[in-house]
């Protein structure tokens, strides 16, 4: 296999991806002889263009690539992990609970984390209508639907939209497996040439390692990026999904991703596969 040139990266707009991804982008680190070309979209259309192989490296949910295993391996910098910071059940003030079962509850597409969660907390496949995350909160507060499953910065802006936590799906997994909660991660393509994978990932990890250095040189991108987020729900952002497993996922981030996987597959959420997690 030869490397291809130029690599088709892709990732999202949220503060957390475009903050570590900014000097990769932006040529700020040493790019070892490979060469991108970036896009950037919602999570939820990255989940569904990857199911098409379309990128050659790419940012998903981790529920996504345990239905895309067979195409993608995961790499061990760029993820999404953490305590504190999994999706969050709304409603607006009132809701019974209790009927959640019954309910048609928005999230933030099939194939993400976020729904995938809520079927294993309510030990089902729930009845749901999917939309893009930042049109979640307005649905619940119109009446659309009775629950919405909000991620990203959707944590800390709820309130302003009238409405109210009712759970919180990531310290139910924390009681639940005492793991950090698995949100998404970087994948590659399994038919690069591993050197070019390996390559990669090196990329990466210093890409994430100069933005911590560096925490106000991607101010500018990851603004333009995230133009309805005032600066300090951005900076929230950031704080809260940017972390240590980010720069490598080591052996407790690894943990959580198969324990993550396990379940799901005992639920039948998603397919078995005979291919390993990572892609190198």
């Amino acid at each position: 296999m030869h490397t291809v040139h130029p690599l088709s990266l892709a990732y999202s707009t949220c503060p957390n991806d475009t903050f570590l991804f900014h000097a990769l982008a932006k040529g700020e680190i040493p790019l070892k002889d490979l060469t991108y070309t970036i896009s950037l979209d919602d999570v939820e259309s990255l989940n569904q263009s990857a199911a098409k192989g379309q990128y050659h490296i790419t940012k998903l949910s981790f529920a996504a690539l345990g239905h895309l295993q067979d195409t993608y391996g995961l790499l061990r910098s760029g993820a999404a992990l953490g305590r504190g910071c999994g999706p969050l059940v709304i409603a607006r003030p009132g809701q019974d609970f209790s009927k959640i079962s019954q309910s048609t509850i928005a999230v933030p597409g099939l194939q993400t984390t976020a729904n995938l969660l809520l079927g294993l907390y309510l030990g089902h496949t729930p009845r749901v209508s999917p939309m893009v995350f930042d049109q979640i909160m307005p649905a619940v507060a119109r009446g659309d639907v009775d629950f919405g499953v909000i991620i990203h910065e959707g944590r800390f802006t709820y309130g302003s939209h009238g409405l109210t936590q009712v759970v919180d799906l990531g310290a139910w997994w924390e009681t639940k497996t005492s793991l950090p909660i698995p949100l998404g991660g970087i994948a590659v393509r399994r038919d690069l040439p591993l050197k070019t994978i390996r390559t990669i990932e090196q990329s990466i990890s210093e890409s994430v390692t100069h933005a911590f250095r560096n925490p106000n040189a991607s101010k500018d991108y990851v603004k333009t990026h995230a133009q309805e987020l005032a600066d300090d729900v951005i900076d929230q952002h950031i704080q809260l999904y940017v972390n240590d497993f980010t720069v490598n996922l080591g052996q407790e981030g690894q943990r959580a991703v198969e324990h993550f996987f396990n379940l799901a597959r005992q639920k039948g959420l998603i397919p078995e596969s005979d291919k390993p997690l990572f892609a190198c």
